[in-house]
C-alpha cells in the first residue's frame, strides 16, 4: 500500500511530515507540561499534534519497510529500521501526556473562570460553599494529575526527541553515507582546468 507514488518511494514524503509533526508535538507537550499559561492557552493543540504523530509514525514505519524491500540491504538500513520501530511507544506516551495535560489545563481554565466570577461581586450561597469545599478536597487529586502528567510529558517529549534524532541520523547515514565524500572538494581555482 505505502510503496510508491508516481514511481517514487512514498517513504521520504511521509517521513518529512513525520519529522515536522513529531518534534512539534514534543515541543507542544513539553511547553504544556512546564508552562501553565501555555497549557491553558493551547487547548487541543498538543493533543492534535500528538495524535497526528501517533498516526504518522506507523505510516512512516510501514513505508520504510516497503522501501527496505526495494534497496540493497546494509547494516545502516537495518539499524535505521530497528530505531524507527522504537518510536511508536514514545509517541503513544506523548499522546497520553497531552490528553492528561489537556484535562489539567481545562480544570485550570475552569478554576480561573470560577475565581474571576467570585471576584466580580457574586454572593456566596450554600451551594457555592459546598462547591468550594469540594474543590479544596479534589485539589490534591488535581495536583497529582498535574504532577503525573507533567512528568510523563517531560519524559515522553525528551524521549521522543532523542529517538527522532537517532532515527533521522541513522536514516541520513543509510541514504547518504556512501554518496558523500569525506574529503572536501578542492577550492575554486586550485583544480585542473581545461581552459589552459
Amino acid at each position: 500500500m505505502l510503496d510508491t507514488v508516481f514511481g517514487l518511494p512514498v517513504h521520504p514524503l511521509i517521513v518529512h511530515a513525520t519529522t515536522v509533526v513529531v518534534p512539534a508535538a514534543a515541543v507542544a507537550v513539553l511547553l504544556a507540561a512546564v508552562w501553565p499559561r501555555f497549557r491553558r492557552w493551547s487547548g487541543w493543540l498538543p493533543v492534535a499534534l500528538a495524535v497526528a504523530a501517533v498516526v504518522l509514525t506507523p505510516l512512516s514505519t510501514e513505508s520504510g519497510e516497503a522501501l527496505e524491500r526495494r534497496v540493497e540491504q546494509s547494516d545502516l538500513i537495518e539499524t535505521h529500521s530497528q530505531l524507527a520501530e522504537g518510536l511508536l511507544p514514545w509517541v503513544i506516551a506523548l499522546a497520553v501526556a497531552a490528553v492528561a495535560l489537556y484535562v489539567v489545563g481545562r480544570r485550570e481554565r475552569g478554576a480561573r473562570t470560577s475565581r474571576n466570577e467570585g471576584e466580580a461581586g457574586t454572593t456566596p450561597t450554600a451551594t457555592g460553599t459546598a462547591t468550594t469545599a469540594a474543590t479544596t478536597r479534589t485539589g490534591g487529586a488535581a495536583r497529582w494529575l498535574l504532577t503525573g502528567a507533567a512528568v510523563l510529558g517531560l519524559v515522553a517529549a525528551v524521549g521522543t526527541s532523542v529517538q527522532v534524532v537517532r532515527i533521522g541520523h541513522s536514516g541520513a547515514q543509510a541514504a547518504w553515507g556512501d554518496a558523500v565524500s569525506q574529503t572536501p572538494p578542492p577550492a575554486s581555482g586550485d583544480g585542473d582546468s581545461d581552459g589552459n
